[in-house]
């Protein structure tokens, strides 16, 4: 019978849940309080993580929470290996998750398709 999660979705939500914590509780840089971190992928032998992170504010500039979160990966490593029981930390690589902005963007587009589509029935009338 075929598992419902492999070791690398386990680990990698594990990984997300720890992280998470760790940005909330133990950093004190101020960069990095207005940030979520959506998804994690690990590579086939779990050396290296790519943690996704997405910014509360959509329109804010992801680069100066990305270096601080650079600053911060040997930190947050060391406290990771502690979090969670694994022989190996994989590395920490932090990539901007822009899919809120681009919902917002998709959003903005809808609701200007649905404003002109109102105006070209009320023209035809």
């Amino acid at each position: 019978m075929p598992r419902e999660f492999s070791r690398n979705q386990r680990l990698g939500n594990e990984v997300l849940r720890a992280l998470s914590e760790l940005l909330r509780s133990e950093t004190k840089d101020p960069s990095l309080r207005d940030l979520s971190l959506t998804s994690v992928d690990l590579s086939r032998d779990l050396s290296v993580a790519r943690i996704y992170v997405s910014l509360l504010d959509p329109e804010g500039d992801p680069a100066p929470v990305l270096k601080g979160l650079e600053r911060a990966s040997g930190f947050l490593r060391s406290k990771l290996g502690r979090a969670i029981k694994i022989r190996h930390v994989p590395e920490l690589r932090f990539v901007h998750d822009d899919s809120a902005e681009q919902a917002v963007k998709i959003g903005r587009l809808i609701d200007l398709a649905v404003a002109n589509d109102k105006s070209h029935t009320a023209d035809d009338n």
